[in-house]
């Protein structure tokens, strides 16, 4: 039985990395999205897994990000993976829809995602103009989304970065 579930890090935490390391390679750590996970703690109650029989499948990891000088709050989603022999179920856009829903709840103003427009306009994601936002490193300015969460993600500008915020807000 297939199952979405919120991350619980004990649990997970350990599939969750193999199963990158499975879809992604060695590779993905060298990537600009990685940045704003170095020195991050995600949300694993907005995160969610996909559990069938017991084995974790897949995963949508949510992370906090603060946005251009005002710092404005806002959900960076990602990595999304899914186990290649799970692929080409639309499960990547399930265990995303169902991490967006969470942040929404969570009164997440939006969400930032890197990755195929194609793919998550289907949620929402709008690529947005040149430049507006601003990674750690280089990034291809055509893969740069945002969606409207319980907020406005039009007023996302500027540099997006790792929070500086207490634990407990976590």
């Amino acid at each position: 039985m297939l199952e979405i579930l919120p991350e619980t890090p004990a649990t997970h935490g350990e599939a969750i990395e193999a199963l990158y390391d499975r879809t992604f390679g060695p590779g993905h750590f060298a990537k600009t999205a990685e940045r704003l996970r170095e020195g991050n703690l995600s949300l694993p109650r907005l995160s969610r897994v996909a559990v069938l029989d017991g084995k974790l499948i897949g995963v949508c990891r949510v992370w906090p990000v603060q946005v251009g000088v005002a710092r404005t709050p806002a959900v960076f989603i990602g990595p999304v993976a899914i186990d290649p022999d799970f692929q080409g179920q639309r499960l990547g856009l399930s265990v995303t829809g169902e991490a967006l829903e969470a942040a929404t709840l969570a009164d997440w103003a939006a969400a930032v995602i890197i990755g195929s427009p194609t793919y998550f306009g289907e949620l929402g994601f709008a690529v947005i103009e040149k430049g507006r936002l601003t990674f750690p490193g280089p990034q291809d300015q055509r893969r740069i989304m945002v969606r409207s969460l319980a907020g406005d993600a039009a007023k996302l500008s500027g540099a997006v970065r790792v929070p500086v915020v207490p634990k407990s807000y976590l």
